[in-house]
């Protein structure tokens, strides 16, 4: 495997329930090789999606310092922070999150614009995506005209349109048939294995892990691994 893309030190994030105070992650510390599939496993409540947003980006850390590539995303302002994620991360959410009045290619051209790209380089971009997912024949067709499986596969191409080197996927398959499920996950092994790409995937299914290189347990704050596949 070769070198890191995430190092995650020290990482602990505290909510305040009142006078209450939870501990979500305790002092975690994480390394994501590049190019590396990783399934994240754990109990409801046991800090899998705050772990994943704070990868991402889309949370801060009480403490502790999250690096992916070359840079310390902790230590970004908000606008910077903003900029890097929406060129550097794909996310894949279990609701999919695609706008219903949009046809597949506009949800799928909506990261792209932030870039200030000409909206004909957006438009080829976009059918790219859907064209690596297989979907390049339902470009004009809203998500309500799909099937879960192809409204996922939108959200998936969506996330990669960008070219991002980190997946961050949150149940992908939590709201698909076992089928379908199985389709998403072997769209993500060809996207690890042909594309390069690096992912972290949130799962309670035994049988999606499986699908990973390596699993990691997450209960209480704290890590475990599993050996790679």
């Amino acid at each position: 495997m070769s070198e890191s893309l995430v190092q995650v030190r020290g990482l602990t994030k505290i909510y305040k329930r009142g006078s209450e105070r939870l501990t979500v992650l305790d002092n975690l510390d994480l390394d994501v090789a590049r190019g590396d599939f990783v399934a994240l496993m754990g109990p409801s409540g046991s800090g899998k999606t705050t772990l994943l947003n704070l990868i991402g980006g889309i949370d801060r850390p009480d403490s502790g310092s999250v690096q992916v590539g070359d840079r310390s995303i902790d230590q970004l302002s908000d606008r910077a922070l903003a900029h890097w994620r929406s060129a550097h991360v794909g996310f894949v959410f279990q609701m999919f999150n695609l706008l219903p009045v949009l046809s597949a290619e506009r949800n799928v051209e909506l990261p792209l614009l932030l870039t200030g790209m000409s909206g004909s380089e957006r438009r080829r971009r976009a059918r790219t995506a859907l064209s690596l997912v297989g979907l390049e024949d339902r470009a004009s067709h809203k998500p309500a005209q799909l099937s879960g499986g192809q409204e996922q596969r939108v959200g998936i191409a969506r996330a990669i349109v960008t070219d991002p080197e980190l997946l961050l996927c949150d149940e992908p398959t939590g709201d698909l048939d076992r089928k379908s499920g199985d389709e998403i996950l072997e769209l993500l092994v060809a996207l690890n294995e042909s594309q390069g790409k690096t992912i972290i995937m949130v799962t309670h299914d035994p049988h999606a892990a499986e699908r990973a290189k390596r699993t990691v347990h997450l209960d209480k704050g704290r890590l475990s691994m599993e050996a790679a596949a």
